[in-house]
């Protein structure tokens, strides 16, 4: 279990993403299942327990699976996003965040977090949030091999720049207006995996030391949940 992580320099804000549609794994990647529970309880639960002061979830409005998924989480309603367009891709997603009006006041940095890397180890994490803590004004990237990743941490002054931004995509936002990013190296080859088709998902169970033994399809990956 993720030791709690307390952060003395600013308040995190979570947004994760859930409202693509997963055409290319065949299945709701954040149905899956992670350990006892799903890689979104996973996600929700992992971030939750690096001290995140508010975590919010971003879906598409006709996805009944997943809302069906965050109500057996006991995933509160009053921190659910809903993209009207989520066709329109990622960067929307993270304008609905950037727009949402419920954020609470106190935050000052807000993590974009995919819903395909639950294999990211701890220690990562913690060292992204550190490295964002020692560079406030800054965005702030994990990156291996000198290639940028995510999660991404936005300052708030930058986050509310995405709620009235042009940009088609966050790497189109985050090249704009000479705006400062800082690379945070780090030597976890999980950074270079998202969990876009089934193999993706068969090595990130592998990777977390969660593939039963002999058995790594999502079917069976599927039958060994709790």
């Amino acid at each position: 279990m993720t030791r709690p992580y307390t952060n003395r320099v600013f308040s995190l804000g979570v947004v994760l993403l859930a409202a693509g549609s997963s055409t290319r794994m065949g299945k709701p990647k954040l149905l899956l299942p992670w350990g006892k529970t799903s890689v979104l309880g996973h996600l929700i639960e992992q971030w939750n327990a690096l001290g995140a002061k508010r975590v919010a979830v971003v879906c598409a409005p006709a996805d009944k699976a997943i809302r069906l998924e965050m109500d057996r989480l006991g995933f509160p309603a009053r921190d659910r996003i809903i993209n009207p367009a989520p066709q329109r891709g990622m960067f929307s997603s993270i304008q609905c965040a950037a727009q949402w009006p419920e954020w609470d006041a106190a935050i000052t940095r807000w993590a974009i977090v995919l819903g395909d890397q639950p294999h990211l180890e701890p220690q990562t994490l913690r060292r992204v949030l550190e490295f964002s803590a020692a560079h406030p004004a800054s965005v702030c990237q994990p990156a291996r091999l000198g290639h940028g990743r995510h999660p991404v941490l936005l300052p708030k002054s930058v986050f509310c720049q995405v709620a009235i931004s042009t940009a088609a995509t966050l790497k189109e936002f985050l090249a704009g207006s000479h705006r400062k990013v800082a690379f945070c190296e780090l030597d976890d080859p999980g950074l270079d995996l998202d969990i876009d088709y089934p193999e993706d998902y068969q090595n990130a169970l592998k990777r977390a030391g969660l593939a039963p033994k002999g058995e790594t399809s999502v079917e069976s990956a599927a039958n060994h949940r709790e």
